[in-house]
């Protein structure tokens, strides 16, 4: 016999709003302290930027990769505290 675990919604909601505040609460900072790093996120070095005579090409591959490890890592820390 399989047991029954009732889920409470508003503890569910709650749980998801406070995700989603420690996220907003994340971007805001980027955006404000982004100046101050560093490094430049969108041109870090291994960008590929080319640039003709009638247009450019600009593909930010290891931003890519920074952006997808950052938020692997983020997403482990979320369901790692949710088991």
């Amino acid at each position: 016999m399989a047991l029954r675990v009732r889920m409470d919604p508003l503890r569910e909601l709650g749980k998801l709003l406070l995700v989603a505040g420690v996220v907003l609460v994340g971007v805001g900072a980027l955006l404000v302290f982004g100046a101050r790093l560093p490094f430049r996120l969108g041109r870090l070095p291994g960008d590929i930027a080319y640039q003709g005579r009638h247009g450019s090409f600009y593909f930010p591959i290891v931003t890519c990769i920074v952006v997808s490890v950052a938020l692997t890592l983020i997403f482990w820390v979320v369901n790692l505290f949710r088991r």
